[in-house]
């Protein structure tokens, strides 16, 4: 049964390459967030191994329900009786230089109930920070959008880069998404120029909350993250926002605001072109 109001919450990190320390404050921060109520808790990206580079994920794969990082998702949720949105695992391929960047979704009984990889991926050169990302070398693509069922309401899973992409949140809400979820882990440069717009603009458009969970500082390896994991209500408003360091960042999620925001508001129903 779909609850009305529940409270949700967005882990912000800045991981690094032990996985075992970022294990370690990815807990102390759920329970955290566990004991201030929330019963839906999304993680970042990479929030368990963040290397020099993207091809560093190739030393911590693991197979398809097999893998620490995967028990430590599904006995955390368990444990603390929460539903668990776990950022991004790497997940083996076919070919031993790939991987999947699999955000996996674990109920509060700490089955795993969805998994989504990662459809679009970072190829891009920042001329103003002399950075360069080619995701595209170590990670595989996934093919297939996901929009779950929860106590919560309607989840669809995103993950960072996907949200320059509207035509996929657009394809999520023909299949009845109510809650946009994004780990990410943009870059300081591209976060500050757009992370707060694509945020809003995509709760907005499709009247939907957005959970953004983000990477947020420097990290060991040099790079630096944007932060600013935040909360967004289907108006626009940013109803919670962690600017700088780690952290949980806490909001009520009242579908009962959003279904009359829907009603009131009916730009939706108004839609001419459609995706399916």
């Amino acid at each position: 049964m779909t609850e009305k109001n529940h409270k949700a919450a967005c882990v912000q990190l800045a991981s690094g390459s032990n996985v075992n320390a970022n294990l370690l404050e990815t807990e102390k921060l759920v329970e955290h967030a566990a004991r201030e109520g929330a019963r839906l808790v999304v993680l970042p990206e990479n929030f368990a191994f963040m290397g020099a580079r993207c091809s560093d994920m190739l030393s911590v794969v693991e197979q398809e329900h097999d893998g620490p990082v995967q028990f430590f998702l599904s006995q955390l949720a368990q444990k603390l009786g929460i539903w668990l949105v776990g950022g991004t695992v790497p997940i083996a391929t076919a070919a031993e230089n790939k991987v999947r960047a699999a955000c996996l979704v674990f109920d509060d009984s700490g089955k795993r109930v969805a998994r989504y990889d990662k459809m679009h991926l970072f190829d891009a050169k920042l001329l103003e920070t002399d950075e360069q990302y080619v995701e595209s070398e170590t990670i595989e693509p996934g093919e297939k959008f996901c929009v779950l069922d929860s106590p919560f309401g309607r989840l669809g899973l995103s993950v960072c880069y996907d949200l320059r992409f509207p035509e996929l949140y657009r394809a999520m809400l023909d299949e009845g998404m109510e809650i946009i979820v994004l780990p990410a882990a943009f870059t300081a440069m591209t976060g500050e120029a757009h992370w707060d717009l694509l945020l809003r603009a995509r709760a907005i458009e499709n009247l939907s909350y957005v959970l953004a969970a983000a990477q947020g500082g420097f990290h060991i390896s040099g790079r630096q993250t944007w932060g600013h994991s935040m909360i967004v209500d289907p108006w626009g408003t940013k109803l919670a926002e962690q600017t700088s360091g780690n952290g949980p960042v806490m909001a009520t999620i009242d579908l009962e605001f959003q279904q009359a925001t829907r009603h009131n508001f009916p730009s939706l129903d108004h839609r001419r072109i459609h995706c399916k």
